[in-house]
């Protein structure tokens, strides 16, 4: 009787083929880890002026400047001292209201401006808008005189009007900012509101700014941190010392605290924080905006 093998055997597995590795993908791996290395080394070089601002804050003010990066022994009275002898607090305090009220004037100003320029058709639309432009290649410092008269005028020196109430008329760099992000808003969102009634102002408030948010969040930051940091125009305006911003209060240190850097180095660091915070509370706003190109849902 024959027999079977094949069937005696069992089924017959069948061959393994070598699964290749794509060399492209390996030079790709490779490429990508040699950036993040050179990313992690260029940020820590970035890191080293300011973990140096921290560790001298934190050192006895008698050893700033010796050879010793760390603090020997960890002096963090520094920062109880920049309270207790300067109104840290309310400077911190001016800064917050300055800063705030500049970002919502900017952004409303700025964002209806650019709402005009990117969606409502009528003549000389370009030079218009080539003429606002041209006022973001004018140095401040030609218009600093003529502004301070103006405000000098209308009584406003020694109060934060001046430093913020200039938003009111809106940002170059944001105007052309925002309006490259309505550029890529389909036309036919706003038809449609057009259809069922709405009106322009209608269009830019309740259509055109949820659809910018990435843009409205990077313009904030922006504003922000230029108000936040700005020493020139609160040196211009402000008088009084309870009205002067972080910025302008921290330069009072050298001249009013005898040449105490370690408190010097800790008001330097109290002043960062917010910054800080406001820029890991908003990165992801950022990628978002990069991501969309103005453009959700």
């Amino acid at each position: 009787m024959a027999v079977n093998v094949e069937a005696a055997a069992g089924p017959v597995a069948a061959p393994r083929t070598a699964t290749r590795r794509d060399p492209g993908r390996g030079d790709a791996e490779r490429s990508q880890f040699l950036l993040y290395v050179v990313l992690f080394v260029l940020s820590g070089l970035f890191m080293v002026p300011f973990l140096w601002l921290v560790l001298t804050s934190l050192k006895p003010p008698a050893e700033v400047f010796d050879k010793n990066w760390l603090p020997e022994p960890f002096y963090p009275q520094n920062y109880a001292d920049v309270f207790n002898n300067r109104p840290v607090g309310r400077w911190i305090f001016n800064s917050f209201v300055v800063a705030i009220l500049a970002v919502v004037s900017v952004i409303f100003s700025s964002s209806l401006v650019a709402y005009g320029f990117a969606r409502l058709r009528f003549r000389g639309n370009k030079q218009l808008f080539a003429l606002v432009m041209s006022t973001y290649l004018l140095p401040s410092i030609i218009t600093l005189v003529p502004t301070f008269l103006i405000w000098k005028e209308l009584g406003a020196i020694n109060t934060f009007f001046p430093l913020w109430a200039g938003n009111l008329f809106g940002s170059a760099f944001y105007i052309f900012m925002l309006r490259q992000f309505l550029f890529t808003i389909p036309q036919d969102l706003v038809d449609a509101a057009r259809v069922d009634g709405a009106g322009y102002f209608r269009i830019y408030w309740s259509i055109m700014l949820p659809l910018i948010k990435p843009a409205i969040a990077a313009v904030a930051v922006f504003e922000f941190g230029a108000k936040w940091n700005d020493f020139f125009t609160p040196l211009i305006y402000i008088n009084s010392t309870d009205l002067y911003t972080m910025a302008l209060g921290l330069s009072t240190f050298k001249e009013e605290l005898d040449q105490q850097w370690a408190l010097w180095m800790a008001g330097s660091v109290v002043m960062t924080i917010p910054m800080i915070v406001l820029f890991f509370l908003a990165q992801r706003y950022f990628v978002e905006g990069v991501a969309t190109t103005g453009l959700k849902g």
